[in-house]
């Protein structure tokens, strides 16, 4: 699917449509637009990206592409981004993420995205909303677009921050295997994330240390901007990535203790056992000639040394509170 809005620079109008505007936007040289492409690549949109705003095949194969790692490319007329941003139904449990590529020109920007964008769809209502943002030109739009993209992993790392006391008190509390499933999904979440992170950092760096001719001086604290965001994101990342870690080895601990005391009660059960069974062992045996055998007490005395027996090994458990 492709939606377009066009900007005239000296009329200051916007008009908003398909890729019908695409011709419209060659022939004035006074205007400037925002192509926004998603969902399924298609032959015509290959076509608009290659033939209508030049860019390079390659550069098409990437961003038409399923899965590709966040990078920053320099051309000769465009600059080439590729974002890992996430997916509209992304929460807690289940982390999505898609691929927001981002060619921007001198006279036009072009956004390519695999599945729905709450980031792009936030950015162009914002500027359907107020026309007067393309004054500013396509570059703040596209810092605009970056610093949301990288806003929205904020509220999910927060939430998961509440998550992980609750299941640290659940721990202690009633702890079950679910819990270390749950934790273990999150680690996983959250290894994906630093990754991106990572990636963005790398681009971010580029674009701070030689923001040219992309970008200018005017554009630095937006920049920044999105760099300390992303630089939070990545910390509260890494922060909930060691706490679910130390959950986790938190739970096999406990688990570890808990089946250490059933053992400890076996052990205690089977060493009381083990000398009552020897002298029933003994004293079973068919011998004709055992001498205790024909004392007429000897019953009760054998009963009376087995209980001896265990009420001495259970003061002596519980001097060294084994119980």
């Amino acid at each position: 699917m492709i939606r377009a809005m066009l900007y005239d620079t000296k009329s200051v109008e916007t008009v908003f449509g398909d890729e019908r505007l695409v011709e419209t936007w060659k022939d004035d040289p006074n205007k400037i637009i925002w192509v926004d492409l998603y969902e399924v690549p298609t032959e015509q949109e290959r076509e608009l990206l290659e033939k209508d705003f030049n860019i390079h095949p390659l550069a098409v194969q990437d961003a038409t592409r399923d899965r590709h790692p966040p990078k920053i490319e320099h051309f000769e007329d465009y600059l080439f981004l590729i974002f890992k941003g996430l997916h509209t139904e992304s929460t807690l449990e289940e982390f999505k993420a898609i691929q927001i590529c981002i060619f921007l020109g001198g006279r036009f920007l072009v956004t390519r995205h695999t599945g729905l964008s709450p980031s792009v769809d936030w950015v162009w209502d914002q500027v359907t909303g107020a026309p007067s943002i393309f004054e500013r030109g396509l570059k703040a739009i596209t810092l605009k677009l970056m610093d949301r993209i990288v806003q929205r992993f904020v509220p999910i790392l927060l939430a998961l921050e509440v998550r992980l006391d609750e299941i640290e008190h659940e721990l202690f509390e009633q702890p079950r295997d679910a819990l270390m499933g749950e934790l273990s999904g999150y680690k996983a979440n959250l290894k994906r994330m630093r990754r991106f992170f990572t990636y963005h950092e790398q681009i971010l760096s580029q674009l701070r240390a030689n923001p040219e001719p992309y970008f200018g001086k005017e554009h630095r604290h937006e920049l920044n901007d999105v760099y300390e965001q992303l630089e939070r994101s990545m910390s509260l990342a890494g922060l909930y990535h060691e706490i679910a870690s130390d959950l986790i080895d938190g739970y096999l601990a406990l688990a570890s203790h808990r089946l250490n005391k059933v053992m400890q009660v076996l052990t205690i059960i089977t060493v009381i056992f083990v000398p009552l069974s020897f002298l029933a062992g003994i004293y079973g045996m068919n011998f004709e000639y055992i001498p205790e055998l024909g004392f007429k007490y000897a019953y009760f005395i054998l009963l009376g040394v087995m209980a001896s027996i265990v009420f001495i090994q259970l003061i002596l458990f519980r001097r060294r509170k084994w119980l």
